[in-house]
């Protein structure tokens, strides 16, 4: 067979073009998203940073991440480098607990990658006595200075647990909320179950009960946290907005 190799040249050069203009379209719409100019993520935190945080400037940090998340401006992360920096240890300031919820993963919402958080999860961010071992674990053990509790609009767990609904194993963790639909019952009267204030009442309800929880179940937690040397902070997250308003103290 003979190859022309004018033919050939032609089509190699029309393959050049078009992959060129590709590139230049995918360059541009990552430069219209931030993404190429966005900041490096500074290292994970060293144990000596960890140390030295105080619970205020742990809730500072991941306000500061939430900022970036809901603004579209996250840090540029290097994934590989951070599995890395962190597969020796961790020295996480913060555990967050919070729902399980496929909107809501902490490290995204605060912006935050390897090393930096704790990241407890279960439907209606409700306690039990594995999660409160395990903060009680990321704080006393582990070194975190911060404990919040995270809610969110939305949340399918507390709307099913204001319908009563029953199923299974999931019976005994709307059990959990109960209390907090009957309040929203009294602070609510005569607004149905199914309206979406009264659901966020609930959820709302429910990061102060968990918080209050934290604090009478468990004598390690509340020893640190009146020390000064932990904090504890609830808030709610808004799968809108992308924003998490922490309750004021």
């Amino acid at each position: 067979m003979k190859i022309d190799s004018k033919d050939s040249t032609g089509k190699l050069q029309g393959f050049v073009s078009r992959f060129r203009l590709v590139a230049a379209a995918v360059s541009a719409g990552l430069m219209a998203s931030g993404c190429a100019t966005a900041p490096p993520a500074p290292p994970p935190p060293s144990q000596s940073q960890q140390a030295a945080i105080s619970p205020a400037q742990a809730q500072e940090k991941l306000a500061a991440g939430n900022a970036r998340f809901a603004a579209g401006k996250p840090w540029h992360r290097d994934w590989p480098q951070e599995r890395a920096a962190t597969a020796a240890g961790q020295y996480p300031f913060a555990a967050v607990l919070s729902c399980i919820d496929s909107r809501t993963s902490s490290e995204i919402v605060f912006d935050q990658g390897f090393g930096d958080i704790f990241n407890a999860r279960v439907a209606g961010n409700v306690l039990d006595d594995e999660i409160l071992g395990s903060l009680e674990f990321a704080c006393k053990l582990a070194g975190a200075k911060l404990i919040v509790v995270v809610g969110h609009t939305h949340c399918g767990a507390v709307k099913v647990a204001c319908g009563g609904t029953q199923l299974g194993r999931l019976t005994g963790l709307l059990e959990k909320i109960q209390p907090c639909v009957a309040a929203a019952k009294q602070e609510l009267p005569g607004v149905a179950v199914t309206d979406g204030r009264f659901v966020e009442t609930v959820a709302e309800l429910n990061v102060h009960q968990v918080m209050q929880q934290i604090r009478a179940q468990s004598a390690v937690l509340r020893e640190l946290i009146d020390a000064g040397k932990v904090g504890l902070v609830g808030g709610i997250y808004d799968l809108d907005s992308g924003k998490i308003e922490f309750f004021k103290p």
